[in-house]
């Protein structure tokens, strides 16, 4: 997870990042500094979240850098840029858009608290597969989530030709401005049974299906928080991409020094209580399918299943449940652990 910087042009209720005082914002990333994290630890994959990466006045260069050494880059963006800025990257297999859509243009642009958003990201998304990029929208999705509107918008996400769609339960940052529609736990497994129940065929989805059973509640997994190290203008983040316990100068220092077992729903860590989000619960997956025959063999079973489920269905014709206050406040440990037992 390389941060090039925090700016951002939009100011969504739900991310933290842009409420960092002007002169964090004001930082960024040389490409240098990119290539040398990327380099440092190995990764295969480099995703490029934010802020927005495209305020970068040096992301091609970036990119292109990444991709030279072949690394699977995912750019986060969330496409008001996109458009206007196509024809200066390259078609690769090793690079992805990864473009931030909440769902339809109603819930996104609420989401994003931008009206016309979802118009602007949707055209960048139809220019870039027509262009031939490879394209994921990335869906983040809160309290009060309609799983109808969201089967709809896996539909319409479909239609124009995206590679695959991820998706992932939003996460309380500390400095979002808006703390009331984050879930726990409970209400995950709800949610995303309802969605993920009873496929279409013609969905497809750029994640391991392991993790798409854990959000459904069918696999308990924990988490592990260094399964995608996260590399900002701060340095190495501890222990993971969402939460701030420090930083490291150097990735060996990060893995070596970071108390990792005092991190994940096991260890009791209120932070941790009624996070199920991808960079922490995607690498469990991945390691379960890929680690073992009995994991392989359901993660093969998992690409082809409609997942068929009588309940599921009765669920989308039920409202969903929707809390009156914080449902996550880190920093209160009684109300995080009643919500992940619940």
């Amino acid at each position: 997870m390389l941060e090039p910087l925090f700016r951002c042009n939009l100011a969504c209720a739900g991310c933290g990042k842009v409420q960092y005082p002007p002169h964090i914002l004001k930082k960024q990333l040389s490409p240098e500094e990119c290539f040398a994290a990327a380099e440092e630890c190995g990764a295969p994959m480099v995703a490029i979240p934010g802020g927005e990466p495209l305020l970068h006045p040096q992301i091609v260069e970036i990119v292109n850098g990444l991709v030279a050494r072949k690394k699977y880059v995912y750019m986060c963006t969330n496409a008001l840029e996109l458009k206007r800025r196509l024809h200066e990257f390259t078609p690769s297999k090793y690079l992805t858009f990864s473009v931030h859509l909440d769902g339809q243009r109603d819930h996104h642009d609420f989401a994003v608290c931008r009206e016309g958003g979802y118009d602007i990201a949707v055209e960048g998304i139809k220019a870039a597969v027509k262009a031939g990029f490879r394209v994921t929208p990335n869906s983040t999705f809160f309290d009060g989530t309609d799983p109808n509107s969201v089967r709809a918008h896996f539909d319409e996400m479909m239609a124009i030709g995206v590679e695959g769609i991820v998706l992932s339960p939003g996460y309380s940052y500390d400095k979002a401005p808006d703390q009331t529609h984050f879930m726990g736990r409970a209400r995950v497994r709800r949610l995303f049974r309802a969605i993920l129940s009873n496929r279409k065929k013609s969905w497809k989805f750029n994640m391991s299906p392991l993790f798409l059973e854990f959000l459904m509640g069918d696999r308990s997994y924990d988490c592990t928080p260094w399964g995608s190290p996260a590399y900002s203008i701060f340095g190495w983040q501890k222990p993971c991409y969402l939460l701030q316990d420090g930083y490291a100068e150097t990735f060996k220092e990060m893995m070596e020094t970071t108390k990792f077992e005092e991190y994940g729903v096991a260890s009791g860590n209120p932070k941790c209580a009624n996070c199920m989000v991808s960079c922490g619960y995607e690498p469990t997956a991945v390691i379960d399918g890929f680690g073992n025959w009995p994991g392989f063999w359901a993660m093969v079973k998992g690409t082809f299943s409609l997942y068929k489920d009588k309940h599921a269905l009765k669920l989308l014709d039920e409202p969903m449940p929707h809390g009156s206050g914080p449902l996550v406040q880190i920093g209160e440990p009684d109300r995080a652990l009643e919500e992940t037992n619940a």
